[in-house]
């Protein structure tokens, strides 16, 4: 249309039928009436010259010269000078062509030669030349008995189409908005059934119908604006069709305080509502599982919490504990209902006693945060679910921005309290998307289920993986079908920092840090470090033996050129049949898979879970939920990151506190519901640094390691690369403990403990050998249980094989502890570990 660019031709399959106004007239007739055949370009389809379109349309002509009418008329969807070229068609055609446009364009070419013109919006956007609101009414405006759709997904909205039919406008399309002469193409649309209901986005003011937005789960089609959804909407987008049993309607209504007009008020919110208060409950089945709900609704009350609406979560609450069902709660609320004073302050209290009592027996209550979340909701239920959702940009927070503002007179951050900001600052599990949410409940409800006597779904069909997909991607099953998408599989990456690594350029000058932040600083001297041959992160030593200069340690200890080239040479002779040192080189290969591909290889449907609810999101360590064969699991991995921009994300696989506490979290959470944990261990080491010491890094370990050696569920481990110190140890007290064949394990890098015994760290392929670092060594130590084979190469040539080891042997693993008691598990736990 001008500002975009376009394909010359378009074509759409035959309909069967003619359009009504060329019933009963041949296509040899059409054709001589300046129709064009468009079969050659794939399709049956008539294209019709706009002289054919004037004279259909002339007969309606008659029927509009009381308005004054006298030619046809027509709205041109489109702007600049695809939509100019169109008007002047139609005007040597003997068609009145009426522009649309936006105040900003007022005096655009197109415009002013157009027969008339209709304002649509001030300001200019293409979303609403497409806009189906916007369109009718201007249709509506000037009389117009067809629209020339220049766009070409307006004119195969089959919805749009619909909707002008149902008001007596024809809608054409383009086959080349550039040369209007070409043709035009009749759109058919589906029927509508009911008068169109209109709502207006509240991001970019479009108005949209009802039907439109269901379908797209109430998210704007024009700028992706949220809409706040209703109760009823929800219940419709979420449910499978049918299954909704609402509880507990119709409770009646308090006055705790004798507030002026609080009760008539009410009454009056239930009215224009259809609602009984700012909350509905009952229970339902996604993808055949049955769980109990809550939807707060902010249309009554702001979604406030009164009395009421505490009861009402209560009883729901008491009642999925009493028929042991999950639970999901949606908040969205303002807080306390200020109307209600101190007793609507006790409603916290009252639905956290009645949720201790659902965690207490085991059940699952997962949280989803909706716009908006605040007040004594979010200092609640809302932030007490074994899992936390938010929908994306969703205000979340406790006290309010201008409360804060005037309170502590700062301006607050970009994005402050937003789900975003929420997720960035470790106090959710995740953000999902609208149309993912009703797929992330049913394979979260699943997996959580799945290790419980309960695991039937609403068929009779037993609970697993492929069921649940099954499920969700049936026909019918709600007014929108969602599809499980299986994860990618395993693809071999070749990071910028590989490539690098192993050619043999010469080595480049350091860049000047002069003027950069101390985190941009301290991240970039690990970059380099990586790049020159790693960082080892529990004692900070860079990996860099190259030793292409005198370093300032040596020049302090008198040692000469000579000194060091000796040195060097005894440590390649010492590595030249060294295993443990071609270990140490392998399990450092940056093309080497990482703990994530593992994940992507075999765990199905795996969830990722972020945040240790405090502080922040470790993305050293990922942590989530999935299904590894038939059992559902909680993987917890250490993580590098597959190239540059991902290794400085992911700091380089070292783990802050704030990564092992979530990875505590979710054992916790494992343990809550019996659920195996199953660990991937791969990192340097715990970061060291002076936030890491503050926020307690050795704390973190130990609670780790206290928690593991109590924890009453299954714990297999498996060291994929490198395992250093006690930041690998704090994932490996485990039932059943393995290493890759190229895999090492020990209590300090080489390079480090050469440092620290020898003054030396050139004697790093020494070092690795006294401490007996190979997968081969450790076994015969009696650390780790097992040594998996990586294929005919390493694990970086042959990565597919290489994870089907580690599949095999995680599965084999859960298998043999599947149904061992507590005591008997704990017990060979310790003796495990007390023999070392």
């Amino acid at each position: 249309m001008g500002r975009r660019k376009r394909q010359d031709y378009i074509t759409i399959p035959h309909q069967g039928t003619k359009p009504e106004w060329v019933q009963g007239v041949s296509t040899e007739e059409l054709l001589a009436a300046n129709g064009t055949n468009v079969g050659a370009l794939g399709s049956v389809e008539i294209a019709y010259s706009l002289e054919t379109i004037a004279r259909e349309l002339d007969g309606r002509c008659a029927k509009g010269a009381a308005e004054g009418i006298a030619k046809p008329r027509v709205l041109v969807a489109g702007y600049g000078e695809d939509a100019k070229r169109t008007i002047r068609a139609c005007s040597d055609a003997g068609i009145d062509a009426y522009a649309i446009y936006a105040e900003c364009d007022r005096q655009a070419a197109y415009v002013r030669i157009a027969a008339g013109a209709v304002k649509v919006s001030e300001e200019f956007s293409e979303a609403v030349f497409s806009n189906s609101y916007a369109l009718l009414t201007a249709c509506e405006s000037c009389g117009a008995q067809a629209v020339l759709a220049l766009d070409e997904d307006l004119g195969c909205d089959r919805h749009f189409c619909g909707l002008s039919e149902a008001k007596g406008v024809k809608v054409f399309r383009a086959i080349a908005s550039s040369t209007p002469q070409s043709g035009w193409l009749v759109c058919q649309g589906t029927p509508v059934v009911h008068e169109a209901a209109w709502r207006k986005c509240p991001s970019c003011g479009l108005m949209f119908d009802v039907a439109t937005l269901a379908a797209g789960h109430f998210r704007c089609p024009g700028c992706g604006g949220m809409y706040r959804m209703s109760s009823s909407e929800r219940i419709c987008d979420l449910l499978d069709a049918g299954s909704f049993v609402e509880w507990d309607r119709g409770l009646p209504q308090a006055d705790p305080l004798g507030f002026p007009g609080y009760l008539d008020k009410i009454e009056t919110t239930c009215e224009e509502t259809g609602l009984d208060e700012a909350v509905r409950c009952g229970a339902g089945t996604i993808a055949g599982m049955r769980f109990a709900l809550a939807i707060m609704d902010s249309r009554f009350f702001m979604g406030s919490m009164g009395s009421v609406v505490g009861e009402k979560i209560a009883r729901t609450v008491e009642r999925a504990t009493e028929g042991h069902l999950p639970l999901v709660i949606f908040t969205a609320s303002g807080g306390a209902r200020m109307q209600e004073g101190l007793v609507s302050l006790m409603q916290m209290a009252k639905v956290s006693c009645a949720l201790s009592a659902h965690a207490q027996a085991g059940l699952l209550y997962v949280s989803v945060l909706t716009d908006p979340t605040t007040g004594g909701v979010t200092a609640s239920f809302a932030m007490q679910g074994d899992i936390i959702l938010a929908e994306p940009h969703a205000l979340i927070g406790f006290a309010g921005q201008r409360v804060i503002r005037d309170t502590i007179k700062q301006e607050l951050p970009e994005g402050f309290q937003s789900a975003e900001f929420a997720l960035e600052h470790g106090l959710i599990d995740a953000i999902v998307p609208r149309e993912e949410l009703r797929e992330k409940l049913a394979h979260i409800m699943a997996i959580h289920e799945a290790s419980s006597k309960h695991c039937m779904l609403e068929d009779g069909v037993s609970l697993s993986y492929a069921a649940v997909s099954e499920n969700l991607s049936g026909e019918g099953g709600t007014y929108n079908t969602v599809t499980y998408g299986m994860f990618p599989q395993l693809k071999r990456a070749f990071s910028v920092a590989s490539q690098r690594f192993m050619t043999t350029k010469p080595k480049q000058a350091r860049p000047s840090l002069f003027g950069k932040s101390k985190k941009q600083r301290a991240s970039e001297r690990r970059l380099e470090a990586l790049l020159r041959g790693g960082f080892y992160a529990e004692d900070g030593i860079l990996l860099d033996d190259e030793a292409d200069g005198s370093s300032e340690s040596d020049e302090k200890r008198g040692v000469g050129l000579a000194d060091r080239a000796r040195k060097r040479g005894d440590a390649a002779r010492v590595g030249a049949s060294n295993d443990a040192w071609e270990s140490v080189q392998l399990a450092r290969n940056t093309r080497r898979p990482t703990a994530m591909a593992y994940v992507r290889e075999f765990v199905d449907g795996f969830i990722e879970l972020h945040g240790d609810r405090s502080f922040a999101d470790d993305g050293a360590i990922v942590a989530g939920i999935g299904w590894i064969g038939s059992h559902p699991v909680t993987v917890i991995v250490q993580e590098k990151g597959a190239d540059l921009k991902e290794r400085l994300a992911r700091n380089f696989g070292c783990p802050q506190p704030e990564g092992y506490r979530k990875s505590l979290r979710l054992m916790k959470q494992a343990e809550k519901f019996g659920r195996p944990v199953v660990c991937i261990v791969d990192t340097q080491g715990a970061f060291c640094g002076t936030e890491a010491e503050q926020r307690g890094a050795g704390n973190a370990i130990a609670d780790n390691l206290i928690a593991m050696a109590g924890l009453r569920v299954p714990i297999v481990s498996v060291l994929v690369g490198e395992g250093g110190s006690g930041g690998a140890l704090a994932l490996a007290l485990a039932d059943r403990v393995a290493m890759q064949e190229h895999a090492v394990y020990s209590v300090l890098s080489p390079e480090g403990f050469a440092s620290i015994l020898w003054k030396d760290r050139s004697r790093a392929p020494e070092a690795a050998a006294v401490m007996k670092m190979s997968a081969r060594e450790v076994y015969d130590m009696g650390i780790v249980d097992d040594v998996l084979p990586e294929g005919e190469g390493p694990a970086h040539e042959n990565p597919e094989v290489a994870a089907a080891f580690v599949r095999g042997y995680v599965v084999r693993a859960l298998e043999e502890l599947d149904g061992v008691p507590v005591s008997q598990m704990l017990e060979e736990r310790y003796a495990r570990f007390r023999r070392l």
